[in-house]
């Protein structure tokens, strides 16, 4: 891989044109056995997925997150939200998980790693977390979704924090909850398809 450039500030991101991410049609959130097998099928097709979690915020000081409350794979096409709540998508999330033949791309995913295997009682497998390859390229700080997507497209990922600290154990979530937990997983894809790019590129 080659070095890229320096982290952008808040500022240079802010005027940025957005990011072209997935639409509300191209999301399916899973419920149900039937659906969940679906879901597998089709992302088992996939060598390299992104993936990310979403758990519903701590407020008080002792309080132990019972997250992740869902777990998003994607595509370039298409992206699936499993709520961890729906015991008949269990066996898939776990399938999806331990497979080591399908990559899961993600950015900072020590802590969802951890609540994983609590929850779930599994150690994930195929996990590349996207710290890693930026801390590779160089970059000290850790390098989110939203730097990295300004760093390798111009373009500006938005991230409410109103959505990223709402309730994701509800059982029906919402447009914004959806489309925000969908391109998450989504632009870690982007990106890791951009790094490997960029490396093939270097004479």
């Amino acid at each position: 891989m080659i070095k890229q450039p320096a982290s952008p500030s808040r500022e240079q991101i802010a005027i940025l044109e957005p990011f072209c991410g997935l639409d509300l049609k191209d999301i399916s959130v899973v419920s149900g056995p039937h659906e969940a097998q679906r879901a597998l099928e089709k992302l088992s097709q996939y060598h390299l997925i992104g993936f990310d979690t979403e758990s519903r915020p701590t407020f008080r000081k002792d309080e132990v997150s019972q997250g992740p409350h869902i777990l998003q794979f994607s595509t370039l096409e298409n992206a699936w939200i499993f709520q961890a709540n729906c015991k008949d998508s269990i066996p898939a999330i776990i399938e999806l998980l331990q497979s080591p033949g399908i990559l899961k791309i993600g950015f900072g995913l020590k802590d969802d790693l951890k609540f994983i295997t609590r929850k779930f009682g599994v150690e994930p497998q195929g996990i590349i977390d996207l710290n890693h390859s930026f801390n590779q390229l160089g970059h000290k700080n850790t390098i989110g979704a939203k730097t990295a997507i300004a760093m390798l497209f111009s373009q500006k990922l938005s991230k409410s924090k109103k959505t990223t600290t709402s309730d994701w154990s509800r059982p029906n979530l919402t447009e914004k909850q959806i489309l925000y937990a969908a391109n998450d997983s989504y632009a870690a894809l982007r990106v890791y398809l951009a790094l490997q790019n960029s490396a093939h590129a270097t004479p």
